[in-house]
């Protein structure tokens, strides 16, 4: 929401010639302020009890992606097509909804940014909503349920945001991405529980950035060459089968560890 906002003020203060000569490079820079943040608050934070323990028994991972890799091959698969469905969702959403939106539907780039920005506390509103679900339902079968729900707004997708119409473009941007805030929401707790907790930290960040490789890098493009070409509908079918490939890689996946198996690689 923040980077819309301020792609929103440069669009309305910039013409096109100078938002894509210099315009468009200071959204990146002032991310800086956010690394550092982000910095401060993680050095803040206190180790969990299960990492203390595990420092205290001295399993401590020479190479732990290496670790992931050769000893956990199968969860890290599963937990990267776990998490593909959010990425897929997230670029569809914005980068291509955007594009779309301002090209086929001739809306004006101020006018789709606020409906993105307006869209978006729907997503910020289901994500802790999601975590009280996920605490009494566990974030498996929350996440099971999100992806069903995806499943089924990728069929509703071509109907609403190809009607070109204010009402029908908003509904099909809220909805994606309340639904994102859903799986959004418990994803991280749930990957965590797929890895030791010596190798917990690793296995999370791999899985989570493969399936950002994976579902975010290519889905814009392949929504656009779907869309020009097939239709809007073809972008929802897209969707839906993404999200049919994590609904399948939950249902494979093994159950969250109850303890920690002894790591003879460790330090």
């Amino acid at each position: 929401m923040l980077a819309t906002g301020v792609f929103l003020l440069l669009s309305t203060t910039l013409d096109d010639a100078g938002f894509l000569a210099w315009g468009w490079r200071i959204p990146f820079l002032a991310s800086a302020v956010l690394v550092f943040l982000g910095l401060y608050v993680r050095l803040r934070l206190t180790e969990t009890p299960a990492f203390r323990q595990a420092l205290e028994r001295r399993e401590v991972v020479q190479v732990p992606m290496i670790a992931v890799c050769r000893r956990h091959p199968r969860e890290l698969v599963l937990g990267t097509l776990s998490a593909i469905t959010v990425f897929v969702l997230f670029y569809l959403m914005t980068v291509f909804a955007l594009g779309w939106g301002t090209s086929a539907l001739h809306y004006r780039r101020e006018e789709f940014l606020l409906l993105q920005m307006a869209a978006v506390l729907f997503f910020g509103l289901t994500i802790p909503l999601s975590a009280v679900i996920a605490d009494r339902i566990g974030s498996r079968r929350t996440l099971l349920w999100a992806s069903f729900a995806v499943i089924v707004f990728g069929f509703a997708f071509a109907p609403l945001f190809g009607s070109g119409k204010t009402p029908g473009v908003f509904a099909a941007l809220a909805l994606g991405l309340a639904v994102m805030g859903f799986a959004y929401g418990p994803l991280g707790t749930d990957l965590g529980g797929l890895f030791p907790t010596a190798l917990r930290y690793t296995g999370t960040s791999l899985a989570f950035n493969l399936a950002g490789i994976l579902g975010g890098s290519l889905a814009p493009y392949a929504a656009m060459w779907l869309a020009s070409r097939h239709g809007l509908t073809a972008v929802g079918h897209y969707l839906s089968v993404a999200a049919t490939i994590t609904f399948v890689a939950l249902l494979r996946r093994p159950r969250e560890r109850k303890q920690d198996a002894a790591l003879p690689d460790t330090a």
